[in-house]
């Protein structure tokens, strides 16, 4: 008989919520078939069987599991005869505090043991004080407990349990028929965590302007072939990723693929290109990761794009697929509106790139005013890394390949 357990899955995963069961109890699965679905903070992941035989359910829909928590059993129908459940929440809870209240027991005892002097009216002030006579060293002769100790503990316990109402809970409680309060889903709670942990990033921010006017005419002139060649809608957007790998690879801008150890005081280089890009899905922003971004073409990076982008809007991207990316490109742009925003940094990586709407604008070229189409950028940094002049150089780097894009090959 095999238990089925909620597994260690990496990224500081400590618990999940069981969503949906994919069988019932009693069914014969097969080995690698998936038993239910877990949605953690990062992804719905589902679990398959690791073994042949049928399946006893010990934990049912919509319950929160913890890392080591036994979910199902698997066995033949004799075993799973014999099978005992997993035990509820509170009987751990009850063994545990069991254990406490045991390895506690000695402590208890010795305080038991300590003298206390105080007389009949001191000993009733503390009874009706709610003061335990046993915490109190007392100030009188000889240690005696006098009224002013017991007052004095009284007024501190008082003031450090006194509940402060908060201003917005008054306010909550005024209008209490017009408040709802939404908890938050497994992924809103992992996209607070890590805004509140890239917050702690002293960040800077350099902006400047493309003219993506070649940009622009290339992905227009090459993407009626490349859907009818290989059914794959071509954008901007594998170029832009193509350039940001050039320009990390210069040994300039290496920094800017990165990670700061903070312990330690050292910058993490990366040698490796995988580029996370933001994508809005139904229940908040999730980053994919592009593997190995340097080594794949124009036309491979639009169809990997393309079909992550898709598993995030249905719900069936992989853990896998979104780890371990080494800088980060969120595209406003493809939102449908903002000129320039302060990207939030990926954490732990050092820079996120924001691109934004491709618009007509007028330009200055060879001293006349032209119409071309302009793409602006921020490019949000960490200050402990990277300074402002690296910024600049990473940015016109960006520049300079989005620019003169033609060297990008499609294939």
């Amino acid at each position: 008989m095999k238990e089925i357990k909620f597994v260690d899955v990496g990224e500081g995963i400590t618990e999940g919520h069981l969503q949906k069961w994919l069988v019932k109890d009693g069914d014969a699965v097969k080995e690698d078939q998936p038993l239910f679905q877990i949605e953690t903070d990062k992804a719905v992941v589902n679990i398959p069987s690791p073994i042949s035989g049928r399946v006893k359910i010990i934990v049912g829909e919509d319950a929160t599991v913890h890392v080591g928590d036994t979910i199902a059993t698997i066995g033949t129908e004799q075993e799973l005869k014999g099978a005992a459940t997993a035990p509820s929440a509170p009987k751990v809870q009850a063994v545990q505090q069991a254990q406490q209240a045991k390895s506690a027991k000695p402590a208890m005892e010795t305080a038991k043991t300590k003298e206390i002097i105080a007389t009949p009216a001191v000993r009733k002030l503390a009874r009706d004080l709610g003061v335990d006579l046993k915490s109190i060293s007392g100030t009188g002769p000889e240690g005696r407990i006098v009224e002013n100790d017991i007052r004095n503990i009284a007024h501190e316990t008082s003031i450090q349990t006194r509940p402060v109402p908060k201003y917005s809970e008054v306010l909550e409680e005024q209008h209490s028929e017009q408040v709802e309060r939404i908890p938050m889903s497994y992924t809103r709670k992992a996209i607070a965590k890590n805004m509140e942990a890239s917050w702690t990033i002293p960040r800077a921010v350099h902006m400047d302007i493309i003219d993506a006017t070649a940009l622009f005419e290339i992905v227009q002139r090459e993407k009626p072939k490349v859907l009818k060649e290989f059914g794959t809608k071509l954008t901007f957007l594998p170029y832009i990723i193509k350039a940001v790998v050039a320009a990390l690879k210069e040994k300039e801008n290496e920094r800017f693929n990165a990670s700061f150890d903070h312990e330690k005081f050292e910058i993490v280089l990366k040698r490796y290109y995988n580029i996370g890009l933001a994508a809005e899905a139904s229940d908040g922003l999730k980053v994919i990761s592009i593997k190995d971004a340097d080594k794949k073409s124009i036309l491979e990076l639009a169809k990997e794009t393309h079909e992550l982008g898709e598993k995030v809007r249905n719900g069936t991207i992989s853990l896998e697929e979104m780890r371990d990316s080494t800088f980060t490109i969120t595209n406003i742009g493809s939102l449908g509106g903002g000129y320039l925003s302060v990207p939030m940094i990926n954490y732990p990586e050092v820079a996120i790139l924001g691109i934004h709407l491709v618009r007509d604008a007028a330009m200055v070229k060879d001293g006349k005013v032209v119409v071309g189409k302009q793409l602006p950028f921020s490019l949000s940094f960490d200050h402990r890394v990277v300074d402002g002049a690296e910024a600049v150089h990473f940015g016109n780097s960006l520049i300079k390949y989005l620019e003169d894009p033609d060297f990008l090959d499609i294939v």
